[in-house]
């Protein structure tokens, strides 16, 4: 399957998210292709590289990236959006793509233990999406939420 994650600048969420579910997905044994992107294109922030540094996952060599930068961006098994601003700009995927959403908060210009409290959470989130999927199933948006939250 293919599985993107979708956020507003594609600069720490849904990078941290991308490196998570690969990890899981190496893992586990799931076949998967994760890409990220953002309805617009900055920076990977540092704090997101530092944070994912600290559970072994390097961010080094990601960019941030626009949908139309992701190759074959209509082409999605799975789309999932990690911010509230991302689900409404969220384009119109053909019917066969599904789509869930869940909300983490923007850690941007908060201490480092935010940055690993919303880290943790995709990670969990992550993790439950992966274990699904290799049940063959797509977990609702409410599942996730709970994985991630609790």
């Amino acid at each position: 399957m293919r599985l993107l994650v979708l956020c507003t600048h594609n600069s720490a969420r849904s990078q941290m998210a991308e490196a998570w579910l690969r990890h899981h997905a190496r893992l586990l044994g799931v076949d998967l292709e994760v890409h990220s992107a953002g309805t617009e294109k900055t920076f990977v922030k540092e704090e997101a590289k530092r944070a994912m540094a600290e559970v072994g996952l390097d961010l080094s060599g990601h960019t941030s990236k626009t949908l139309l930068e992701v190759p074959d961006p209509w082409n999605f098994g799975l789309v999932l959006t990690v911010c509230d601003q991302a689900k409404e700009a969220c384009p119109v995927y053909p019917k066969k793509t599904l789509k869930r959403h869940v909300s983490f908060p923007d850690p941007s210009g908060k201490p480092l233990e935010e940055w690993r409290r919303v880290r943790d959470a995709l990670g969990r989130m992550s993790l439950f999406l992966v274990q699904s999927l290799k049940e063959g199933r797509v977990p609702a948006d409410e599942e996730l939420e709970r994985a991630a939250w609790g």
